[in-house]
């Protein structure tokens, strides 16, 4: 084993403050438990650090109404990035997807349609017709898109899903969580940011026909930018709403509220209590050295460990000051070869309770080779004095 004097040196940063060289320290913002809103289940998500802000019933199985279509169009997209389908694409209308119930974009039997008109139709009308006319241009059949969505889903590690049709309609074993529905709304957002906008169009216009985004959020907070309303009978009044606020990223489920205005209100509620009560900030960058160790039976004396990513940190406000960092080996001493994906030490962050927020694995900026058979004879030696 390495001296003490040595392993004080290995983890040098330990207990530093980020960002302790800016100015002073705001004192923390007491943070009360989440609003009491008109849902069967939600879950409040900040979008950047994946954090779960609020969440009441977010596992219990829902029906997803036509939150299902949020997965519909993730299908949709990842045929237009693969080029299994364009926007320009003629899409035929079935008498399925004619005769489909609920909402509609009023395609006509037997015409084709751009694809790029039915996606529109599918997000800001929710159209069925649009919805169930797109499935049959990229599965075939409905049923055969519901096991490629189902598959996403699986990929996604949505793992309380299962979709039987395209547009959500009641039916048995058609089901989700709220928890799911923030996991699926996040990729989307992440994936397809070019596709995303569409999300936000407060109004649609085919067949001389206007209709206008069911999403209310859109018009009373400008921040709002999408995603997308279900509702039946069955199912209640559901949102999934997406909201940037000064860089910072919301995303809320809301399902299962008793009417339009309750699951606006519901949805509005839980993203104020987020920004008002939380901040997200990067404390690291991808790249960023930490530790910079010796290694043994290595060309190289030392090696540089850095996190793989960009860490953000959502925490109560006031507390990003605070936060403190330390990073530290896994195992010592370090002997090559080393390769450049090998989680050779950790960084972990604390709030000021100590609770620990974050951890993050240290690897080496490049591959770390044997060196040769002198070096490597001289530094079995040093080894056994350590």
């Amino acid at each position: 084993m390495l001296c003490s004097s040595y392993l004080a040196l290995l983890t040098a940063v330990v207990a530093v403050a980020l960002g302790a060289a800016g100015g002073p320290v705001r004192a923390a913002v007491p943070i009360p438990k989440a609003p009491d809103v008109n849902a069967k289940a939600y879950i409040l998500v900040d979008h950047f650090s994946g954090r779960v802000l609020a969440q009441d019933h977010a596992d219990d199985r829902e029906e997803p109404a036509s939150l299902t279509k949020l997965m519909t169009s993730y299908a949709v997209f990842k045929a237009l990035r693969e080029n299994r389908l364009k926007l320009t694409d003629p899409v035929t209308i079935s008498e399925h997807a004619w005769r489909s119930e609920g909402s509609r974009t009023f395609v006509q039997v037997g015409s084709t349609v751009p694809a790029e008109v039915l996606i529109k139709g599918m997000i800001v009308q929710s159209g069925n017709d649009a919805t169930i006319a797109l499935a049959e241009k990229i599965g075939g059949t409905e049923a055969a898109f519901a096991q490629l969505m189902n598959e996403y889903a699986k990929r996604l590690g949505m793992k309380a899903t299962n979709f039987v049709n395209s547009d959500g309609l009641p039916a048995a074993d058609h089901y989700t969580t709220a928890r799911d529905m923030a996991i699926l709304a996040n990729a989307l957002i992440i994936e397809f940011p070019d596709y995303y906008q569409w999300y936000s169009l407060r109004e649609f216009t085919w067949n001389n026909i206007t209709q206008h985004n069911r999403n209310g959020l859109l018009l009373r907070d400008p921040t709002v930018d999408g995603m997308k309303t279900g509702h039946t009978d069955s199912a209640g009044f559901c949102l999934v709403t997406s909201a940037k606020r000064d860089g910072m990223r919301l995303v809320s489920v809301v399902m299962g509220s008793a009417s339009i205005k309750a699951r606006e209100d519901a949805s509005a509620a839980l993203l104020n209590y987020g920004y008002t009560f939380y901040e997200t900030a990067k404390v690291k960058s991808a790249g960023e050295v930490l530790l910079k160790p010796r290694v043994y039976k290595s060309a190289d004396e030392y090696v540089t460990l850095a996190v793989p990513r960009d860490i953000v940190l959502t925490v109560g406000r006031g507390q990003i000051a605070s936060l403190k960092s330390t990073a530290h080996l896994f195992k010592e001493p370090l002997i090559a070869p080393l390769t450049a994906n090998q989680a050779i030490g950790e960084l972990t962050i604390s709030d000021p309770a100590g609770e620990v927020v974050s951890r993050v694995p240290l690897m080496p900026g490049k591959p770390v080779p044997e060196a040769g058979l002198w070096t490597r004879a001289t530094d079995s030696v040093r080894l056994w004095f350590n």
